[in-house]
């Protein structure tokens, strides 16, 4: 015989229901929200000489757009002068890793020769941090020498990023200085650094969309503690109950 539930019993229930819904709810947003995952240099793409990807956006700070610039004025110079260059953005490093020993191991993984990687030129940067390295081959370095090498990762890619985390604006002013200078044109140096950027008193892209992020998880947890209490009072509040 089926026993029927008493209102106390019935109520139990809907609360039980209401809390371990709300539990699965903030279990997911905590996922959402969860810390991204470190990136190794063995966690990327494989990539090598003559490979048709010129950016890896692991950190997805670049836009479509932009990517689709940087790809294409890569590959152009890889076309004209046998020069190639890749850019790699991650969101963050390995805890015992440095952008430099990071650098380090996904040039050897690539171009493990010294003949593979004599052309070949890569551009990393960490968007936890901004640092940012760069690793060139035997050939490149008779074009461009270290020195320019080095200013192209300290300046014109640090520089932008100091200035607001332009991720976008950092990687095109590279790829411009990389792309003149092995082609043998004249550097054209780093970017001037103004003591007052007019544009740091606007929110960037990224700083948008990191605030955008945030409100939104903040409503989400406020609609998901409000609205079970208020469904819960409703139902005791019905006559009869």
């Amino acid at each position: 015989m089926k026993q029927s539930l008493t209102p106390h019993n019935s109520k139990q229930r809907i609360l039980a229901r209401l809390f371990a819904g709300l539990l699965s709810f903030i279990f997911a947003l905590g996922l959402m929200a969860a810390p991204a995952k470190a990136t190794g240099a063995y966690d990327l793409p494989s990539l090598g000489v003559g490979s048709s990807t010129w950016v890896v956006d692991s950190a997805e700070v670049i836009s479509l757009a932009n990517e689709g610039k940087l790809s294409s004025a890569l590959k152009q110079l890889a076309q004209k002068t046998g020069n190639e260059v890749r850019m790699v953005v991650i969101r963050r490093l390995d805890f015992d890793e440095t952008i430099d020993s990071f650098a380090d191991k996904l040039f050897a993984n690539w171009y493990p020769t010294p003949e593979e990687r004599a052309n070949e030129t890569l551009l990393v940067m960490d968007t936890l941090t901004n640092s940012t390295a760069i690793r060139t081959g035997e050939a490149v370095k008779a074009i461009m020498s270290d020195e320019i090498a080095k200013s192209v990762a300290s300046e014109t890619v640090a520089i932008p990023l100091r200035e607001g985390n332009k991720y976008n604006q950092a990687l095109l002013e590279a790829s411009d200085r990389l792309v003149a200078v092995l082609s043998g044109q004249p550097d054209p140096g780093p970017p001037s650094q103004q003591e007052l950027n007019i544009e740091s008193t606007f929110a960037s892209a990224e700083e948008t969309d990191d605030r955008s992020a945030t409100v939104w998880v903040v409503v989400l947890l406020v609609l998901a503690t409000a609205i079970p209490m208020a469904t819960y009072f409703w139902y005791v509040g019905l006559p009869g109950r």
